[in-house]
Order: structure tokens, then C-alpha cells, then sequence
């Protein structure tokens, strides 16, 4: 259960709005809207080979593990094209941010797009700032012409589509004890891959009018 403090109920709707509004926008490969979202994966090895099961006997496990880190599983999807792009790195600082976005801007499927619409989580890092931390200000100033952020609200991060696939991804690939970061990578790579071959797309039924409807509480009341 969320809740907004009665102070941020204008800053949720304009922004959750924005966002619900690129998600009603057609396809068009040269404004294309594309989701971002990241989450960490804890590295956990096996502080004793498992048993596999054998007949009359069910597969056994230690409950005892071993922590090896972490790193963080970056997501990129398009909605409307069945599109995504899935990478692994150490850390998620704003640099790390800002090269994913670099590679999402010059991938080639995008080198006709005058402009991406990024949706993404109201982070620190997901600005155009970051770009700034990472580059010269030349490349810098090149990938922010290209993009057109969209922030979902604090509290509304289920508005993210890309939170979605995340989601997806953990449950049928991820969920599970992997020891090493290039592990998960080859996972989640070989996952992505073939979504991408069967061009999954994303359906999202949520629009402006059913906020209104089913939100309408979080809308500020105008005393004439």
C-alpha cells in the first residue's frame, strides 16, 4: 500500500499524467517511447554443492549460502516494437546511467530517431545532468538533443513499463542463487533475446481517463 502526502498530490498527477500520456502517443520509429528501470541482484554461491534428485529421493539444497556481491540489472524496453535491452554492470551510479542511455541513443535501430522518449524513475541519477558526469560536454550536449525525459512520480513507479519486464525477468530466469555477475548477464542476455525474436510487446490499458475515475482523490479540488 502506497501513500501521498496531501503536499505532493499536484507533482504526482502532472507527472503521472506525462507518463500516461507517452504511453497513449502511436508508433513512430522516429519519436520512439522507451521505458528504463534497473534493480540490484544479490550474488549468492553455494556453500555446499546441491544433491540432484534421484528416483525416490527429491533434490536437496543447504540453506547455508555464501554472499558474493552484488550488481545491478539494467532494463531498457520498447513498448510498441516488442523491443528491449538487457545489460549487467557493477554498480549504478549517474555514470553508469548515462552510458546505458549513450548505448540506447546510437543503437543501430535508433539511428533514424530525431528524438527517444525516456520514461524512467524520479532518481537523482536518471538526468540529463549525468550525461555531464560521464562525457565532454560536446558528446554530452549530442545525447541530450536526442532524448526527451519523462519522469514517473515518487510513489508511481508501477508506472514504469520497464518495471514490468524487470518483473518478468526475475520470475523466469533470475529468481535463483547465481554466484557471478557474468552469469547473470549471459541469463539475462539469452532471456532478452529471445523476447526479441518473438517480438513481446507490452499492452498497457491504464489511461488519463481511468486516473481521473479511480484516482480522483489524488486530484487537487479547485474552489471556485
Amino acid at each position: 500500500m502506497w501513500c501521498i502526502p496531501p503536499e505532493q498530490d499536484a507533482a504526482f498527477v502532472c507527472q503521472m499524467e506525462q507518463v500516461l500520456e507517452a504511453y497513449r502517443r502511436p508508433y513512430d520509429p522516429r519519436r520512439p517511447v522507451v521505458c528504463m528501470d534497473e534493480q540490484p541482484k544479490q550474488l549468492i554461491a553455494e556453500a555446499r554443492r546441491p544433491s540432484p534428485a534421484a528416483p525416490g529421493r527429491p533434490a536437496r539444497v543447504d540453506y547455508e549460502y555464501v554472499r558474493e556481491g552484488t550488481c545491478t540489472v539494467w532494463m531498457f524496453v520498447e513498448p510498441l516494437a516488442g523491443w528491449r535491452d538487457v545489460r549487467v554492470t557493477e554498480a549504478k551510479t549517474a555514470v553508469d546511467w548515462a552510458h546505458r542511455v549513450q548505448r540506447l541513443v546510437d543503437d543501430p535501430r535508433h539511428a533514424e530517431a530525431e528524438r527517444i522518449t525516456l520514461v524512467c524513475d524520479n532518481l537523482v541519477t536518471h538526468s540529463l545532468a549525468s550525461l555531464y558526469k560521464a562525457f565532454e560536454p560536446a558528446e554530452a550536449l549530442r545525447l541530450a538533443r536526442r532524448l526527451e525525459l519523462v519522469h514517473t512520480p515518487k510513489h508511481g513507479s508501477w508506472l514504469n513499463v520497464a518495471e514490468i519486464e524487470l518483473s518478468v525477468l526475475t520470475r523466469q530466469c533470475l529468481d535463483r542463487r547465481i554466484a557471478v555477475q557474468d552469469e547473470v548477464a549471459g541469463e539475462a542476455g539469452a532471456w532478452g533475446e529471445r523476447r526479441n525474436a518473438k517480438q513481446v510487446g507490452v499492452e498497457w490499458h491504464f489511461t488519463t481517463e481511468d486516473a481521473r475515475i479511480k484516482l480522483r482523490h489524488l486530484y487537487p479540488k479547485i474552489n471556485e
